[in-house]
């Protein structure tokens, strides 16, 4: 499994040099699209604990819930360098839909599952699709906090 070695978001931001600007500029867009949701890092969910284990950058944050009962801190948003590409989480639905799902094929993603899609470059993203989806997903989590829980319970 690929590991970025950070702890920080400075750290992370320069874990690799040839894709900072890429996450700049999707921050850029993020900023621009969804100005709650404030930019953090987060750390992963430690062994034994709800949530996954890669760290990311993260935008806004929930409490996240799973059939256990469990929680952890998670964010609305996150973007995490992979291997060969950069994946983009949203922990939002839209009428219990997977928020994401709603854009697919739109975004110019690589590929994309139900609450997440990957690209390669900045260049290679619909950044207009890409700033409606990350204000939909703010506009959403601020109307229900409580989305996203609902979402990830039912998973």
């Amino acid at each position: 499994m690929f590991r970025v070695a950070a702890d920080s978001l400075e750290a992370y931001l320069a874990f690799d040099p040839g894709r900072t600007a890429d996450l700049e500029q999707v921050h850029a867009v993020m900023r621009k699209a969804a100005p709650s949701l404030k930019r953090h890092f987060h750390a992963g969910a430690p062994a034994g604990e709800a949530g996954m284990r890669m760290n990311m950058i993260g935008y806004g944050q929930f409490r996240y819930a799973i059939k256990s009962g469990k929680t952890a801190l998670w964010p609305v948003i996150g973007v995490a360098l992979q291997k060969n590409y950069i994946s983009i989480y949203v922990a939002v639905t839209r009428i219990g839909k997977p928020l994401v799902s709603c854009y697919a094929g739109k975004l110019g993603e690589l590929r994309a599952g139900g609450n997440n899609f990957s690209f390669e470059a900045f260049v290679d993203l619909k950044a207009a699709a890409v700033a409606a989806l990350f204000a939909e997903a703010a506009d959403i989590f601020e109307a229900d906090q409580e989305n996203p829980v609902r979402y990830m319970q039912g998973s």
